[in-house]
């Protein structure tokens, strides 16, 4: 079984932009074939949890038996003509992936026409596919249409530019979920919903750029799959996710800067911070309209106007939420995403010397905590905006500490993130009571439902102080707790 690296980029689009996209690429001889391809796995989805997949494509009469490993840009693939319909799991990896004994069952399939087109471009041989089909598991079945570009020879920044220029013809999205991911989440019944971030698996012997790829990885597939959901489904949980995803994201560029400082990184920050920017709006409005509806539960008479206040906070989330998905429908979105990749795989920061990973995560969650010690000194004495960097310099050690927890003995980084968490999450709480007053101002209410406003605002500041010693006693938690990293 052959062993190679596919190096690829994968876009999103709708068939009626597949047209303009081989209009725009340059010309070659084309070739259409139908494959079909049929995915397996254990009964209980060893392949999938260990990110591997597993399929068998037919096309034209003849099988190949395929094996993919890793995530990004660059991918290991094993293939194998074989001759029957059934893999077998003594090609390549698959014996030392399958667990002993382990029985393989055919998962779903993917039927697609594909057009394809082999050329030159900039100094790389770049193979072009135009996929339209479908993923299918017996009972449902889910429609895909795709653009992939695999580099055959050259530089790796070929693909990328080239990226950049078919998006100018038609509206393409980069995606890290390949079909087998479609299927997968098809079989599970979950073929449109918010995304959380996957937890980052780093072994002993990363490096502290392998570790950063990896991180980076991660943050770009929850923005690509939960953009595609606000694109599709505009709703609060697409909002947060997408937005907890970006802010993960810049918060590893923060811990990784002193590795990653290169003249990229100015650009891609900038990039990051107005996607997690432009949703702020909706998210905040999500979180005070939560606030509302629980508070109205627990209330034995609710203010006159709630009634009115409810319906004008749905209608104003609403809007919210179109704006929310015509960010992730826009070009800008569309380019960051392109970049962002491109300098995560391609930048010159990669160029560094070689650091252990559990080096430099010791050393940047030390300097994190110390940022969180100092800051928290006098909690309960600080004014509204010492509590805000107190919560964003939380929120950074937290999203770092759960980056490295694989570094660390679990028990341990899990005890640690919790401690970490319970104080964000109470910070959290006193910036919502600060930031309510300008938020309720900028609805523009009618008078009851401004009443009703006024008065669950009320409430809320009436909390103030316990919330402030919960936060004290959640700090002191925190500083009495063992470090995993020290």
């Amino acid at each position: 079984m052959t062993a190679d690296r596919e190096v690829e980029l994968k876009f999103l689009c709708t068939p009626a932009d597949l047209a303009a996209v081989l209009a725009a690429a340059p010309s070659g001889d084309d070739e259409s074939r139908e494959l079909i391809s049929v995915y397996f796995d254990t009964p209980d989805l060893a392949l999938q949890k260990a990110g591997v997949s597993l399929r068998v494509r037919e096309s034209q009469g003849a099988r190949v038996q395929t094996v993919k490993l890793g995530e990004g840009l660059s991918r290991e693939e094993h293939e194998a003509p074989i001759a029957g319909e059934e893999p077998d799991p003594e090609l390549g990896p698959l014996k030392t992936l399958l667990p002993e004994g382990g029985r393989l069952d055919p998962a779903f399939n993917v039927r697609v026409t594909r057009r394809q087109r082999t050329f030159h471009y900039r100094g790389a041989e770049i193979e072009l596919a135009l996929d339209q089909g479908e993923v299918s598991d017996g009972t449902g079945r889910s429609p895909i249409c795709e653009v992939e570009l695999e580099l055959k020879s050259g530089p790796p920044e070929a693909l990328f530019a080239l990226g950049r220029e078919l998006s100018k013809a038609a509206p393409l999205y980069l995606s890290f979920d390949g079909k087998a991911s479609r299927g997968q989440a098809l079989v599970a019944g979950a073929t449109l919903q918010a995304r959380r971030g996957d937890e980052v698996t780093l072994t002993s012997r990363a490096t502290a750029a392998e570790a950063f790829q990896a991180i980076a990885r991660n943050g770009l597939g929850q923005i690509a799959s939960n953009a595609a959901t606000l694109r599709a489904e505009p709703g609060p949980e697409p909002v947060h996710q997408l937005r907890v995803a970006a802010r993960r994201l810049r918060s590893a560029l923060s811990t990784f800067k002193p590795l990653v400082d290169d003249g990229g990184l100015s650009p891609v920050k900038g990039d990051l911070k107005w996607l997690a920017g432009s949703l702020d709006e909706a998210r905040d409005l999500d979180v005070f309209a939560a606030g509302v509806s629980d508070q109205a539960r627990s209330l034995a008479s609710p203010p006159a106007g709630l009634e009115a206040l409810t319906a004008a906070l749905e209608a104003a989330r609403r809007r919210r939420w179109a704006r929310a998905a015509k960010t992730a429908s826009s070009p800008r979105f569309r380019a960051l995403m392109i970049d962002v990749a491109a300098w995560v795989e391609t930048g010159s920061w990669l160029s560094v010397s070689p650091t252990p990973a559990k080096a430099f995560a010791a050393h940047a969650l030390e300097a994190r905590l110390r940022k969180v010690h100092k800051l928290g000194k006098h909690l309960g004495k600080a004014d509204d905006a010492a509590r805000h960097r107190l919560r964003i310099e939380a929120k950074k050690l937290r999203y770092a500490a759960e980056a490295f927890a694989s570094l660390y003995r679990r028990k341990s980084a899990d005890r640690f993130i919790g401690r970490v968490k319970d104080l964000q999450t109470t910070l959290g709480d006193l910036n919502d009571l600060a930031v309510a007053g300008a938020l309720v101002g900028s609805l523009k209410l009618e008078p009851d439902a401004a009443f009703a406003a006024g008065e669950m605002v009320g409430l809320r500041m009436a909390a103030k102080d316990h919330l402030i010693a919960k936060a004290e006693k959640a700090f002191r938690r925190l500083v009495d707790v063992d470090t995993p990293f020290t």
